[in-house]
C-alpha cells in the first residue's frame, strides 16, 4: 500500500460514523414552542458506545427519533446536521430513511408494543425484517431468527417463533423486540431504555451481548438512560442531556469519577452506593423546568448551587484537554 492511500485508511478510521452539528428538534404547540433538542452535538465512531444520560423529558428520545427521521408533526427538525456515514439524514427522502431503518441503524424501543405487531406471530415478524433488507430464503431466514432469539437468551427459540406477542410475557416481548434490532447487524443501533422492564440477571445478560456485537462488528451504540449505573460498565463516553442540551461530554470514567456539572454530580451522588449506607441520598433541588417557559439563561441556574450572576447569560460548551467539554460558568475544575 502506498502512502496516499494509507494516508486515506487513516482518515477514513478517524471519521465519524455519526456526527450531529446544532441539532434543533421543536414542536409548535398553541401555546408556544416546545424546545425539545435545543442545539445538540454528538460524534460517534464505529464500535463506539455512548451513554446519553439524562431525567425523563431531557430530550434524550426526541434526539433518537430525531436520527432515524421518526419526528412526526406538530415536531420538525428545525435545525442542524445529521450526517450518518456520509450520507445527509436531514435533507434524505422518506424512502431512503425507510431503507437505512432496520438495516443500517436500528432502533430498540423501550415498549415493546411499538415494535411487535400484535396479530403476527414472532417468526414471521423475524423473517419479514430479515427479508425487506436482503435476498434469502425463508428457510434461511428462520435459521437466523432462531440463533438471535438464543443470542438474547430466550429459551425453547422454535417454540417462541410461533408464538404471538400476547402470549409472551413483558420482558420477553422486550427481548424479541431487540432481537429484531439486532437481527441484520446494523452499523448503528439507538437504545432507548430497552432494559427497563427486564429482571436484573437478564438485563446483564443482554448488556454483554451487545457490548460483545459492538466490539465484534464495529457496530456503533448510542444507550439513552436516565441509568448512570448502567452506561457506567457500558459506555466508552457519556453525554449528559439537561432539557434538550448536552452539558456535559467525556469518557466514562472520566465523567464518573470527576463530574464537572453539577447536574452530572446530582445524578452521580443520587445513586445508592455502600458509602451511602444509612444516609439520606443527595436530592438536586427543585423540578425540571418546563420547555415552554425554560429560565433566562442556563437552564440548570435555578436548580444549581454554585450558580452566580454570570449563570443569566446561557454557556456555551467548552472543550477541554482529553476530550471532555462543558457547558457550565461554574464548573468543577
Amino acid at each position: 500500500m502506498d502512502v496516499s492511500s494509507m494516508q486515506a485508511t487513516a482518515t477514513a478510521r478517524r471519521e465519524p460514523l455519526l456526527s450531529i452539528k446544532g441539532l434543533k428538534t421543536h414542536f409548535t404547540t398553541r401555546t408556544g414552542v416546545v424546545k425539545a433538542v435545543d442545539g445538540v452535538d454528538i460524534e460517534l465512531g464505529r464500535g463506539e458506545i455512548l451513554g446519553l444520560v439524562g431525567e425523563s423529558g431531557s430530550g434524550k428520545s426526541i434526539t433518537g427519533f430525531s436520527i432515524l427521521g421518526l419526528i412526526d408533526p406538530p415536531g420538525r427538525i428545525v435545525d442542524g446536521s445529521i450526517d450518518y456515514d456520509g450520507l445527509n439524514l436531514v435533507s434524505m427522502g422518506e424512502e431512503a430513511c425507510r431503507q437505512l431503518r432496520g438495516n443500517d441503524i436500528a432502533m430498540i424501543f423501550q415498549d415493546p408494543s411499538m415494535t411487535l405487531n400484535p396479530v403476527l406471530r414472532i417468526d414471521t415478524q423475524l423473517i419479514e425484517t430479515i427479508q425487506a433488507h436482503a435476498q434469502v430464503s425463508t428457510a434461511e431466514a428462520r435459521q437466523r431468527a432462531r440463533d438471535v432469539l438464543v443470542q438474547v437468551g430466550i429459551s425453547s427459540p422454535d417454540e417462541r417463533l410461533k408464538a404471538y406477542p400476547y402470549e409472551l410475557s413483558g420482558g420477553m416481548r422486550q427481548r424479541i423486540a431487540i432481537a429484531i434490532a439486532l437481527i441484520n447487524k446494523p452499523k448503528l443501533i439507538i437504545a432507548d431504555e430497552p432494559t427497563t422492564a427486564l429482571d436484573v440477571s437478564i438485563q446483564g445478560q443482554i448488556i454483554y451481548e451487545v457490548k460483545q456485537l459492538c466490539r465484534k462488528t464495529g457496530t456503533a451504540l448510542i444507550w439513552i438512560t436516565h441509568d448512570l449505573a448502567v452506561v457506567a460498565g457500558l459506555a466508552d463516553r457519556i453525554s449528559v442531556m439537561y432539557a434538550g442540551r448536552i452539558v456535559e461530554t467525556g469518557a466514562t470514567a472520566d465523567v464518573i469519577k470527576r463530574p464537572l456539572h453539577p447536574y452530572t454530580q446530582g445524578l452521580i451522588d443520587s445513586v445508592p452506593s455502600h458509602a451511602t449506607r444509612g444516609h439520606r441520598l443527595h436530592q438536586i433541588k427543585g423540578m425540571t423546568p418546563s420547555l415552554l417557559n425554560l429560565p433566562q439563561g442556563c437552564a440548570f441556574r435555578e436548580r444549581c448551587e454554585r450558580a452566580t450572576p454570570e449563570c443569566l447569560v446561557a454557556p456555551e460548551p467548552t472543550l477541554l484537554p482529553g476530550g471532555k467539554s462543558v457547558r457550565c460558568w461554574n464548573p468543577a475544575l
